[in-house]
């Protein structure tokens, strides 16, 4: 079994939109934000976008909604903060109503990979992901820490076509399948 990419296939760049959900951080010091953008293009894909709004659920849902809904809408969005328990944070009730799938498996794994550096504190995150008209959408917390295992550890391997013994880009032909 093959955990990462392997030479008998083609990689297959893919449009990634990336969304910083914050009250408090600017494009001058998001460094989540940057860091999910620098991870993108390191791995040959492209960034379609990049934004930072408030935590507000509505806002939240706007930006995404109109993203999922682009002729040419990515194929991922990469959100980071508003994931934790406190008042403000309504990145996930922001995304789930938009998502025809929701994939648990990626909540729990990276649940499981934090355990290493954070112990019992991952508990506290509600990373979520799942698939919105043809997107996938992977909610991350807002500790660049957390924004880098989740890329390194998950998401790059998911979002390389050359990865084996499957992957997310496969799927993506199939996914608006009735």
């Amino acid at each position: 079994m093959n955990d990462g990419p392997t030479k008998n296939r083609e990689f297959i760049p893919l449009s990634i939109a990336v969304l910083t959900v914050s009250d408090s951080r600017t494009e001058a010091d998001d460094k989540s934000g940057k860091l999910l953008v620098n991870r993108v293009e390191n791995c040959g894909h492209f960034v379609h976008e990049k934004t930072i709004v408030p935590d507000d659920i509505y806002r939240i849902r706007a930006v995404v909604s109109a993203w999922i809904a682009e002729p040419d809408a990515p194929g991922v969005i990469l959100t980071t903060g508003g994931t934790g328990v406190t008042g403000r944070d309504g990145t996930p009730e922001a995304i789930r109503p938009l998502l025809d799938k929701e994939i648990p498996g990626f909540g729990e794994m990276f649940r499981n990979l934090s355990w290493d550096s954070i112990k019992t504190s991952t508990l506290q995150s509600r990373a979520v992901a799942g698939v919105a008209n043809a997107t996938y959408v992977f909610c991350l917390p807002g500790s660049s820490g957390a924004c880098g295992d989740a890329w390194d550890q998950l998401i790059q391997y998911q979002l390389d076509y050359r990865t084996l013994p499957c992957n997310l880009v496969e799927l993506m032909p199939r996914l608006l399948e009735v």
